[in-house]
């Protein structure tokens, strides 16, 4: 099993340093949802709610966003250039000490 390390910084600021396996299909949605931290992920990771919205802060180069992805981010809350779905964050080796930020939630 190939593992990467992960850090979330969640609502409250508190970094989480989280291993990540990257041969088990997980995206960073479900990884966070591993770890109990407070990402819902309403429509099961289908890119059809923003509840996984979360921010990029590390210099990683990621797999371009999806229409699908694009769509959701358009109509999202607390939209940044850096947003991203972390349902649509497929773990790879290459993300070894990839930074995001939970974003807020809209009401």
């Amino acid at each position: 099993m190939s593992i990467i390390k992960v850090t979330i910084v969640d609502r409250d600021g508190t970094s989480h340093e989280l291993e990540a396996p990257t041969d088990m299909g997980m995206n960073m949605m479900e990884l966070c949802k591993s770890y109990e931290l407070p990402v819902e992920g309403t429509c099961g990771g289908m890119a059809m709610c923003a509840s996984c919205h979360m921010y990029i802060q590390s210099d990683h180069e990621l797999p371009e966003m999806s229409e699908d992805e694009e769509s959701m981010l358009d109509s999202a809350f607390f939209v940044e250039d850096n947003s991203r779905l972390g349902c649509q964050i497929h773990l790879a080796d290459d993300m070894d000490g990839l930074t995001v930020k939970l974003a807020e939630v809209g009401d």
